[in-house]
């Protein structure tokens, strides 16, 4: 009776065991690898790939992502939920947009608030060249942002935009609003602000009499003055720089500007050609003798 009990339950385990998964002899015998361990490798291969299935049945059905908005709702009952929104680095932009896109999240619960979202919406603004998002636990979101600073006004047909160094248009300026920055005038003149700013170093005694720069033609530039002269500048970055500098060292030898003169015309090497505010008047033929 023993002994019939103990087959019975050898029989119970057999039955109960893992389903063996074997490598097909044929398949088997041509390969330099045992059986038994082919038929291992097989058998964690069917598992993975079970395993494999579940996972993409959950995430067909959103079961991650349900779970852990569900957690995280919890955590906000708790009592970490986005009470108070710190804006701080604003000098210039609008702080309105500010709180509207932070405030537009879908739940307020801490762990759910999309930071990164929320700093790449930030990063669309022109103001804004750098935006830092975080969370204060246990209620405080943190937004931190680094302005662009104006570096210039461009002109572009009819708008008129603050830009940066760099020519990134920071934000658009009523013409009744200009603040007090060199004027760059014509399309692709922003992306040319830097090297405008190289030029007037080879003359800086020119700086601040300067008005506006025009790029003509996406070539050279022309140079407007405070005391109404124009220079016009040669094409080439060397060239412009080495046309200026000569300028600039006439102007002090011989005070060239404030005379009334309308243009220098540099574009020429070595020559300047000047523009007067009229022609000079003709000279009166004499009058013949009465006879």
């Amino acid at each position: 009776m023993t002994a019939a009990r103990v087959r019975r339950g050898a029989s119970g385990r057999q039955r109960k065991a893992a389903p063996h998964v074997a490598m097909p002899k044929k398949i088997a015998k041509r390969l330099p690898v045992s059986e038994g361990r082919l038929n291992r490798w097989a058998a964690i291969a069917f598992g993975l790939f079970l395993a494999l299935i579940a996972a993409v049945v959950l995430v067909a059905l959103d079961v991650p992502e349900r779970a852990l908005s569900a957690a995280g709702e919890a955590i906000g009952r708790a009592g970490f939920t986005v009470k108070r929104i710190d804006v701080v680095g604003l000098k210039h932009m609008d702080s309105a947009p500010v709180y509207e896109i932070a405030l537009a999240q879908r739940s307020m619960a801490m762990p759910l608030v999309d930071v990164d979202d929320i700093r790449q919406q930030l990063l669309r603004f022109g103001w804004v060249k750098d935006a830092r998002v975080s969370r204060r636990l246990p209620d405080t979101l943190v937004i931190d942002i680094v302005e662009r600073q104006p570096a210039a006004l461009w002109q572009d047909r009819d708008r008129l935009a603050l830009i940066d160094s760099q020519g990134v248009v920071i934000d658009r300026v009523p013409v009744t609003q200009m603040p007090d920055l060199p004027l760059l005038i014509g399309p692709g003149a922003n992306v040319r602000e830097r090297d405008l700013n190289g030029l007037l170093d080879a003359a800086p005694s020119l700086r601040p009499q300067l008005v506006s720069a025009t790029w003509v033609g996406g070539r050279r530039w022309d140079l407007d003055l405070q005391t109404g002269e124009t220079i016009a500048l040669p094409e080439g970055e060397e060239a412009a720089k080495s046309a200026l500098a000569k300028f600039a060292d006439l102007d002090k030898a011989t005070g060239l500007l404030g005379r009334g003169l309308l243009r220098f015309d540099l574009r020429l090497p070595g020559k300047m050609i000047v523009r007067l505010p009229h022609a000079p008047a003709d000279t009166a033929a004499p009058t013949p003798p009465q006879g």
